[in-house]
């Protein structure tokens, strides 16, 4: 049993065994303390320290219900802070997981708006990806298409007819037309005001071109480069001669080159060949000198149009001018109209000023005849004494 335990209860106060004893070795010291002066000093004086102790034992029974009652506050106190101490690590608690839960949820989101653009990422990566696969398959057809002959004929006359539908009207061109001599030119481009037809060939010799390009050293190159000069001269020469016909196509045809980069490299390294193009009237044209060449044949196929139709706006024009002075004389008889109008509104206006004025005339004068009646109505008659 320890010295802390309770073993006695008196009312409401409770006496741990420490106390007990404390209070027990008290009183036997007191008593023994008691016995000695009532030896020493007599009967009387043991009587005195017999009240003496009794007082002090009041006393001490009183101060052992004062420390009780300390004790009971103090431990009363101790659980009023430990519950106070639970309220708030309580609360504290509640506060740390209501901001955990909410950081986890803040978190979780932007985490889900993280994936999400993730995703979106990865969908536009995906797209990317096949568009990079189908572009890569359209390049392997392209390459394929370049290597056949046949394929690449049929590449660079889409390549032109495409060019040629979106720049002129369908009247202005005809695709694969038969000429006198039974030739059958690519594109044949109607001139105005001419029985001339422009003459375009969408054919290009470029096994040589690819020759060239894939040549490594310089003995291999300076062949390529021969076999080219002497591929494109053949292809102008043929040219010239079947579609240059007197008075049925013009004097100047168009061989076609359905790359920009071609175009370039003739032009840089095989000025030469363009100089004896030129001198065999044959005008070699990329896409872009084509896209040119039609607009300035548009232009050309409107003004005609419009010389044509020139006597058509003439009298349009004419037309129009007279309506205008029609317009213009029924303008000045709606003005005389309007003018007439606002003649007779001012004269309006003075007549019903005056009606006004006079009607204020009549007002005023009937309230001093009604002014004048009272006052008559009250002024103090006299009676008159017989």
């Amino acid at each position: 049993m320890s010295l802390d335990t309770v073993v006695l209860q008196i009312g409401t106060h409770s006496f741990t065994l420490f106390e007990i004893l404390a209070v027990a070795g008290m009183f036997a010291l007191l008593m023994l303390v008691m016995l000695t002066i009532l030896v020493f000093r007599g009967q009387r004086q043991r009587l005195q320290e017999s009240f003496e102790q009794s007082r002090r034992t009041a006393e001490l029974e009183f101060r052992l219900a004062e420390m009780s009652g300390t004790l009971h506050g103090f431990a009363a106190q101790t659980q009023g802070m430990n519950e106070s101490m639970h309220r708030t690590l309580d609360e504290r608690l509640d506060q740390v997981s209501q901001r955990v839960g909410y950081g986890l949820s803040e978190q979780s989101e932007r985490t889900s708006e993280s994936l999400t653009a993730l995703h979106e990422r990865l969908a536009v990566i995906d797209t990317a990806q096949a568009n990079l696969v189908r572009l890569s398959t359209e390049v392997v057809g392209l390459k394929d298409i370049l290597n056949n002959k046949q394929s690449r004929g049929a590449f660079g006359q889409g390549r032109m007819e495409a060019i040629i539908q979106d720049g002129l009207h369908s009247r202005a061109y005809e695709f694969q037309a038969t000429l006198s001599n039974g030739t059958r030119p690519d594109c044949i481009i109607s001139l105005p005001d001419s029985e001339l037809r422009l003459v375009i060939d969408a054919k290009f010799p470029l096994e040589s071109y690819n020759a060239l390009k894939a040549a490594r050293e310089d003995g291999p190159r300076r062949h390529a480069e021969t076999q080219m000069r002497t591929d494109i001269l053949r292809h102008v020469r043929d040219i010239a001669d079947k579609y240059h016909i007197s008075g049925e196509t013009h004097e100047t045809a168009i061989m076609f080159v359905p790359s920009e980069s071609i175009y370039a490299d003739l032009h840089e390294h095989f000025e030469d060949v363009i100089q004896k193009a030129h001198r065999q009237r044959v005008i070699i044209a990329s896409p872009n000198v084509l896209m040119l060449l039609v607009q300035t044949m548009q232009a050309i196929v409107k003004d005609a149009t419009m010389r044509e139709q020139a006597h058509v706006i003439k009298a349009e024009v004419t037309k129009l001018l007279e309506d205008v002075s029609r317009l213009k004389e029924r303008t000045g008889d709606l003005k005389k109209h309007f003018d007439l109008a606002s003649a007779d509104i001012d004269k309006m206006i003075i007549s019903s000023d005056r009606i006004s004025k006079r009607g204020l005339r009549i007002e005023s004068l009937d309230l001093e005849e009604e002014k004048a009646a009272l006052q008559e109505a009250t002024r103090p008659k006299l009676v008159k004494n017989g």
